[in-house]
């Protein structure tokens, strides 16, 4: 790499392992929930029927399924969610968002949306948000399509 370039990976590991720090802490301090837990149930609950199959929900958070379930375990024994059988093929499992699950999302929204916008939007131009969604959403696509060429281990 250039020196542009190494300027560019350094800036952005640095925020990779910064951000999701300090979000967690904020997430912690006034919801005692990480930024993990808040990711599973907001993702639950902007899904129609606040329900969503694990393998989904792991895909669409990012997640490898493993680590998902010990949240959703954790999630559910705290009353947040609660797993059964998905209803169109009872093979797959699925996740719902309990009322209680409900509450302390909306509850915790406002704290971490003012914490990103404080560590992230705020101070940025129109043109540089525009282009940190793009960029964001460049990086992600390489990584989806990396790892659907890689062969599945038996």
């Amino acid at each position: 790499m250039n020196d542009r370039e190494t300027e560019a990976w350094l800036a952005l590991a640095s925020l990779m392992f910064t951000l999701p720090g300090a979000l967690d802490a904020q997430l912690s301090r006034d919801s005692d929930l990480t930024l993990f837990d808040y990711s599973v149930l907001s993702s639950l609950s902007m899904t129609p029927g606040r329900a969503q199959r694990l393998s989904d929900l792991a895909g669409h958070i990012g997640s490898s399924l493993s680590r998902l379930s010990n949240v959703v375990k954790r999630l559910e024994r705290r009353g947040l969610l609660r797993r059964e059988p998905d209803p169109e093929s009872p093979r797959y499992t699925r996740a719902v968002l309990t009322d209680d699950g409900w509450d302390t999302v909306v509850a915790a929204a406002p704290g971490h949306v003012a914490a990103v916008r404080r560590y992230v939007i705020d101070g940025l131009t129109e043109g540089q948000v525009t282009a940190l969604r793009e960029v964001a959403c460049h990086v992600t696509e390489r990584i989806n399509e990396a790892s659907a060429e890689v062969p599945r281990r038996r």
